[in-house]
């Protein structure tokens, strides 16, 4: 898949975003993951829409790690292998909440599906893959609460905060998006009074 390189330096006094250039990843799909005692597998079937490494304090208190690394993908593109996960509801900054997807027997997390886009977008847990060294982040989010002592790569996006999603995607992901726009809609409907 094709990625958009957006940089952002970031020091005490200025932020300036610079656009780059696009990057062809050579990772092949699917590619698959699981929980530490392997009963929870599951296969990305593509590339994933984007992968988010959050810094913000939120992830660092659920993972207990510095960050998170996510992939995000459509649910229907997760194929379950093992037994199915234990959902987990657990509260968020915004308030309106995350399903983590844990194992029944070892509890690691292999995924969240976040309020907004529900069960229809999965944020899967790279480090649950079985060679996380296929999926680098495509940028680093919410580093303005990012650990001091941790030095962001030079040429990896990084953003204070969030970021535009038209800005830092590649134009494929956009058309998935888009594709499941509708689906997303008819979700977040049940939910309007």
């Amino acid at each position: 898949y094709v990625k958009l390189t957006l940089m952002q330096k970031i020091d005490a006094n200025e932020t300036k975003v610079l656009v780059g250039f696009d990057q062809t990843s050579s990772t092949q799909f699917p590619i698959e993951g699981g929980c530490t005692c392997k009963a929870v597998r599951y296969r990305m079937e593509s590339a994933p829409l984007f992968v988010h490494c959050c810094h913000c304090r939120w992830c660092q208190r659920e993972t207990g790690a510095s960050f998170a690394l996510n992939a995000m993908i459509e649910a229907d593109q997760v194929t379950h292998l093992g037994i199915e996960p234990e959902l987990i509801h657990t509260p968020t900054e915004s308030g309106r909440g995350q399903t983590i997807a844990r194992c029944p027997t070892c509890r690691v997390a292999v995924w969240s599906n976040y309020a907004g886009a529900g069960p229809l977008l999965r944020f899967v847990r790279v480090g649950t893959l079985d060679n996380p060294n296929l999926l680098p982040p495509d940028i680093h989010i919410f580093t303005q609460s990012k650990q001091p002592w941790l030095v962001l790569p030079e040429g990896v996006p990084a953003v204070l905060e969030y970021y535009e999603r038209e800005d830092c995607w590649a134009a494929d992901s956009l058309a998935r998006r888009m594709a499941l726009l509708p689906a997303l809609a008819a979700y977040q409907a049940k939910f309007v009074s």
